[in-house]
């Protein structure tokens, strides 16, 4: 009887074996966020347009084309060993759209309709607001000050001695005080791609009335090279505190330190007995377009940068106790949901429209090199010397400095996974999110005076 019965259970797990279940697997496959069968689907489709002759512009065919390019493109560089784990994935979505596009191995209906929907469509406004907004509105406010009041004089001094001597071997290498500095050194520090080389890049742009995108191509590659550079040296700070274990706290930038900025993420999520719904999102993202455009209309009434006035905006309100908790929690959805799904449509959408390939490539030399690592090695080597004077733990310290140069939260990871410390994400979370935002409103405000 026992053996019957399991004969009988087994057939109908036999049968079911590809459908449903087989297809829920498939269907749980996905390239970036989209379902396999979804994106085969969406290939077809831009097939079908692309050989009509006229692919729209719309919002619609807007976010299929980026989407299918933008995580495609990233899929391709996550897969490839070793430099998946410097940031491949965002280097394809950008570089590799920015190529094709150069050298005419797009279809041209394709090229159309993403040059002119990333034009028009003030899609990248969107993305800066809800990253930035987001991104300051949905910190723990305990860890906005705690991290400020731990880490925020090592990181101080790191960004000037590595502005200073990134700038003097620019110098020294024939760049020029002004390239190197505005377009090598401070984009290193400026927080990533989408916190800071895009929203640096605009600034930039609004200021010296020069083409976004042309840019944005002289401001990535340092991005790029400057986190390389810090998951590099940070592997081997890692292999210098298994030698000598008294220079680290394993994850702790101060003996006698119990977390109190761990697992920021965590505790984002519980929302300290507040629950985030749809309309909480909602709120979430019209409050970040509505202080965006505070900015924008101060930039018509007083000419300065938008960004800024709303870095500016978000961190006072934040400050003051301005926001709802419930509102803070929203934000922070917001934040992960457009830094998960919308970063890499986006790249591609630069990459195709904005980024010159030809500018690109000869950001690319022996001189930019050296200046990037001279720069992000004296950030990592000030934070290790004025974290000791602190009496803080230099090796964990100089981990921390060195997510200042990282590619935002990307970068962090690799930074952190190489040194064997993801215990200091939420201080890396500070060196990225708070230096980098303080590093481009800085910057911006003393460009406008020496423009």
């Amino acid at each position: 009887m026992p053996t019957d019965t399991a004969a009988d259970n087994a057939a109908p797990n036999r049968t079911a074996r590809f459908w449903p279940e087989g297809w829920w697997r498939i269907v749980d496959f996905k390239i970036g966020i989209v379902p396999i069968p979804v994106y085969l689907v969406l290939l077809g489709l831009i097939a079908g347009f692309t050989a009509t002759g006229t692919v729209p512009s719309d919002i619609l065919m807007g976010i299929v084309l980026l989407s299918v390019g933008g995580f495609t493109c990233a899929e391709i560089g996550r897969r490839i060993p070793i430099i998946r784990n410097i940031g491949a994935a965002a280097i394809f979505a950008t570089f590799i759209p920015s190529f094709l596009a150069f050298h005419h191995l797009l279809p041209q209906p394709v090229l159309k309709s993403v040059t002119q929907f990333t034009k028009d469509s003030n899609f990248l406004y969107l993305f800066i607001a809800c990253i930035i907004v987001g991104s300051i509105l949905g910190m723990d406010r305990g860890v906005l000050i705690k991290g400020f009041l731990k880490i925020f004089v090592p990181l101080l001094a790191a960004s000037v001695a590595g502005g200073i001597a990134g700038t003097l071997v620019g110098v020294l290498l024939g760049l020029g005080a002004y390239h190197t500095f505005f377009f090598i050194v401070v984009p290193i520090m400026a927080g990533g791609v989408g916190e800071g080389a895009i929203p640096l890049s605009i600034g930039y742009s609004q200021i010296l009335g020069q083409p976004q995108g042309d840019l944005f191509a002289q401001v990535l590659p340092p991005v790029m090279l400057g986190s390389l550079t810090a998951i590099l040296l940070a592997g081997t700070l890692n292999y210098v505190g298994k030698r000598y274990p008294h220079l680290t706290g394993e994850g702790r930038v101060q003996p006698g330190e119990h977390d109190e900025l761990q697992q920021e993420e965590e505790e984002m999520a519980a929302g300290h007995g507040h629950t985030v719904d749809v309309t909480t999102i909602g709120a979430a993202v019209v409050t970040a377009v509505t202080l965006y455009l505070v900015g924008f209309l101060g930039q018509r009434l007083f000419d300065f940068p938008a960004p800024v006035l709303m870095l500016v905006l978000a961190v006072l309100l934040k400050l003051l106790r301005a926001v709802s908790p419930s509102l803070q929690l929203g934000a922070f959805h917001v934040y992960k949901f457009f830094s998960t799904a919308v970063t890499y449509p986006l790249l591609f959408a630069i990459g195709v429209s904005l980024t010159p390939w030809d500018k690109l490539v000869a950001a690319f030399n022996l001189p930019y090199i050296v200046t990037i690592v001279v720069t992000v090695g004296t950030i990592m080597a000030t934070g290790w010397v004025v974290g000791g004077w602190l009496r803080m733990y230099p090796l964990d310290v100089a981990i921390v400095t060195a997510c200042h140069s990282g590619q935002g939260g990307t970068g962090d990871v690799a930074i952190l996974t190489a040194a064997n410390r993801m215990q200091l994400m939420p201080f890396a979370q500070i060196a990225t999110r708070i230096g980098g935002a303080a590093t481009v409103t800085a910057v911006l405000i003393a460009l406008t005076q020496i423009r």
